[in-house]
């Protein structure tokens, strides 16, 4: 008896345990009251997840790349007409608005059906598990990856690929890919490339290793470069955004410099490093945050 006891009193302690593991049960999604999810794993399983406090950037506060602005910004006004539009890869500069003004369309035009699923690079296995749930919604999905980059013997491109060309089932009509990324073809490149191309009939032809990089950028159909911005805009941003905080003083000599000394300590001129100053700027004047009735 004492030994049908303990093993009771064990197996009642690794349930508990277990317990702790499992997953709760998980509540219907509300696409109405939420309009930004992440995919999350719980367990072998992976469910979305609603966001309830989503950035709230507006298009406006994106300044200094009012080219890639339009670009894109037309670019999901035809996905949210159903109308033909283009997968999104957004490259370059870090801190110059490639995540912020993904972010800020969703806001823009969340009253229009625009959802947002941010997906992490290692979840892109599952993006067939992702969108097939997403064929029948009536609304319009950005399926958004950040920062995204591959190593060299990274396989979960492929994952990437097959949604972009739809493999063997159709890419659906109400999704639309947006991924941001640092390096323009998502994978390193080196020298050493170079020189496997070929000249074949006095045409030049990349290696086999430079093409397959190609290869995946290529399939979306709008490119948009984000370059380090200069002095001048730096300075805007800055300015831009100290008003925004409630500064009134304007950028005049001291602050400018202020500023410009924020930028060289960090080795970037970027609009992160700009707003970054206008915090702690406004935040050592002792300057409240008060919204202006236009925020």
């Amino acid at each position: 008896m004492d030994t049908l006891n303990a093993f009771l009193n064990r197996a009642e302690i690794i349930l508990d345990r277990l317990e702790t593991l499992l997953p709760s049960r998980l509540e219907p999604i509300d696409w109405n009251h939420y309009t930004a999810f992440r995919w999350r794993k719980l367990g072998h399983r992976g469910h979305l997840h609603p966001v309830r406090h989503p950035h709230r950037l507006r298009l406006q506060d994106l300044r200094q790349i009012d080219r890639q602005k339009a670009e894109l910004e037309r670019n999901v006004r035809q996905f949210i007409a159903r109308r033909p539009f283009n997968n999104a890869l957004l490259w370059g500069a870090k801190g110059t608005g490639k995540s912020s003004l993904i972010k800020a369309l969703l806001n823009e035009y969340a009253d229009q059906g625009l959802r947002l699923i941010a997906v992490d690079k290692h979840d892109l296995m599952d993006l067939p598990d992702i969108v097939e749930p997403l064929y029948e919604r009536p609304e319009c999905f950005l399926l958004f990856s950040d920062d995204l980059s591959f190593a060299p013997d990274d396989a979960s491109y492929k994952a990437l690929k097959a949604i972009l060309d739809g493999s063997i089932s159709a890419a659906p009509e109400n999704v639309m890919l947006c991924v941001t990324s640092n390096r323009r073809h998502l994978l390193p490149e080196y020298m050493s490339e170079n020189r496997e191309a070929r000249f074949i009939e006095e045409e030049l032809h990349p290696g086999e290793a430079v093409e397959e990089k190609i290869s995946l950028s290529e399939r979306f159909g709008l490119w948009l470069a984000f370059h380090p911005f200069s002095q001048h805009d730096y300075l805007a941003i800055v300015a831009y955004w100290l008003d925004q905080l409630g500064d009134n003083r304007g950028l005049d000599e001291e602050v400018r410099q202020l500023a410009l000394q924020w930028s060289l300590a960090r080795g970037s001129r970027s609009g992160r490093a700009a707003w970054q100053f206008a915090r702690d700027w406004v935040g050592r004047q002792g300057i409240p945050y008060s919204p202006r009735p236009d925020r």
